[in-house]
């Protein structure tokens, strides 16, 4: 599948940033769903939001994301100091005889900071996973859960992002372990599991940070 941004979104692209009426109905559609949501310019500023909403010291977790690279909240999270963070600590442990504890301290942080391959204009948030790693915490191991998404994110509805998911959001994905795994160009990536979130029941549980400017894929 070749890697393109130009399928088409209504008027736009799926690389293009989404209108101000398409990231205010979301943000409502989101509140109505028990998901708070703010709204900022740019990646930069993105961080400094995402990062307020983390008290200091605490357990956090950070989802491999392409967006939470760039904005930098990866390096704020896991190697500035201010927080307790659990990338590392599960980097340094080893798979074949720590298994299981790696699976509980990934699966129930106090906090999960990631970003999400979809959100829809009626309060829904799509993520998948190859693994599946980072989605029990998302789902509801995790004490409190940041997304942090690019309003080129946004959607219509469900459909629309799962349709978004596979024709642009796979092949760039399917570029990027290539290079960043050294993977031969015959790799692909695939959505093995897929979250539709589409309420949260607990009061302050999620928030949701908007990025006006596109950031990630």
């Amino acid at each position: 599948m070749a890697i393109s941004g130009t399928v088409s979104v209504g008027t736009r692209t799926w690389e293009a940033a989404a209108s101000e009426a398409s990231i205010a109905a979301t943000v409502a559609a989101l509140a109505a769903n028990g998901i708070e949501a703010f709204v900022v310019d740019t990646a930069v500023q993105a961080a400094t939001k995402a990062l307020e909403l983390v008290p200091a010291g605490s357990e956090v977790l950070t989802a491999s994301s392409v967006t939470l690279d760039l904005a930098g909240i990866t390096g704020a999270i896991n190697e500035g100091g201010t927080f307790d963070a659990v990338k590392p600590r599960l980097m340094a442990m080893n798979r074949e005889t720590e298994a299981r504890e790696m699976r509980k301290l990934g699966s129930a942080p106090d906090v999960v900071i990631g970003s999400a391959h979809a959100l829809t204009e009626t309060g829904s948030v799509i993520a998948a996973s190859m693994t599946g790693s980072q989605l029990p915490a998302y789902a509801y191991g995790a004490g409190s859960l940041v997304w942090v998404i690019g309003s080129q994110k946004i959607v219509k509805d469900v459909d629309e992002g799962i349709k978004r998911l596979w024709e642009h959001v796979l092949p760039l994905e399917s570029a990027r372990a290539r290079k960043a795994y050294n993977m031969p160009e015959t790799f692909n990536s695939f959505p093995a599991k897929i979250l539709i979130f589409n309420r949260e029941i607990q009061p302050g549980r999620v928030k949701v940070v908007i990025v006006r400017e596109a950031v990630g894929f």
